[in-house]
């Protein structure tokens, strides 16, 4: 039997990952990365992009002709059909238009498809992370903003033109905070990172002893999820109160997502979800006591467990899914 061998790229706001991945397996044969530096623009991304492929492909003793696809992972919207990217708010320089897949294809002699990055998350996560062997799976991804996705019989549900998942911006409260997407009270206004880090600076003014603020170095806007649980875990009363905040919206939105999908396994990923059973028990109870017309004792509700490789092998593994199809 012939190893299929696929590349996948998770393009991030930050930083650029490359997995070489066993298609079979999910397994990652070599892993590259470098700084985004998206300041330079498209073009320079893209010539950076195909130059760690094919450092990794050597990592990997393979030639980069021997890589079945290459997936690309892209944080915004984008073209399925052309390969261009429509909008990456993340991401500095003119990303509207811009021909990613076509670049990279010429660059690498490969064919090239693209994917939202969450649901690049979500994708390796049903195969071979913490949704393995279930049936429908719902994944988030709570970091800077919050995105996901839906896998049904281990591919994912597309919707029209690739935007279904966008449980970051499921309505919470109408009259809720005003979100980036244009909309008010989305989850993504209370549960990600931004969203903490927004509710320190307003709870710490009134609180100039708390330990949330000393583990902060005194800056309320230094405040991260990871302090935030640090001190709630020590016992400070306005790290507490953010959690609350936060594990009470969270926990109507995978609630919402529950009652309406009935899935086997809800999966929480990013450095929000990396609070644990801080965030996990609190939005499990959620789920209990809301869904009422659910077997919710049937429904796993876990942590991700792929790590910081689990966009760059879901994008690895959609380009293999595509070339297959």
């Amino acid at each position: 039997m012939t190893t299929v061998i696929l590349a996948g790229i998770d393009l991030g706001g930050t930083k650029i990952a490359v997995a070489i991945v066993e298609e079979a397996s999910g397994r990652v044969l070599a892993r590259r990365q470098a700084p985004t530096d998206s300041h330079e623009g498209p073009d320079a991304v893209l010539q950076r992009m195909a130059a760690l492929v094919h450092t990794a492909c050597g990592d990997a003793s393979i030639a980069v002709t021997e890589l079945a696809a290459v997936g690309l992972g892209v944080p915004g919207v984008y073209d399925l059909a052309t390969g261009r990217t429509h909008f990456l708010p993340n991401l500095a320089g003119a990303w509207r238009d811009v021909p990613a897949g076509p670049v990279l294809r010429q660059a690498l002699g490969r064919p090239v498809w693209l994917i939202n990055d969450a649901r690049a998350f979500v994708l390796a996560e049903t195969l071979f992370g913490a949704g393995r062997g279930a049936h429908t799976v719902v994944g988030f991804t709570l970091g800077t903003g919050v995105g996901g996705g839906i896998a049904i019989g281990g591919r994912l549900f597309w919707g029209i033109d690739g935007t279904a998942g966008e449980i970051g911006h499921l309505t919470m409260d109408p009259d809720g905070p005003l979100c980036t997407c244009g909309n008010r009270g989305c989850l993504e206004t209370y549960a990600s990172g931004v969203a903490i880090t927004a509710q320190a600076v307003q709870r710490l003014a009134d609180a100039p002893d708390s330990l949330l603020l000393h583990l902060a170095g005194g800056a309320a806007e230094r405040v991260t999820p990871a302090l935030v649980g640090q001190a709630a875990a020590a016992g400070d009363a306005v790290a507490q109160a953010i959690l609350a905040h936060v594990t009470k919206y969270l926990g109507a939105g995978v609630a919402n997502m529950v009652t309406t999908l009935s899935p086997d396994c809800v999966i929480l990923g990013g450095s929000v979800a990396n609070l644990g059973e801080q965030l996990l028990a609190p939005v499990r109870a959620s789920v209990r006591a809301r869904c009422r017309a659910i077997p919710v004792d049937r429904v796993r509700i876990v942590q991700a467990q792929l790590g910081v490789d689990a966009g760059a092998i879901g994008a690895a593994l959609w380009a293999g899914q595509q070339v297959n199809q």
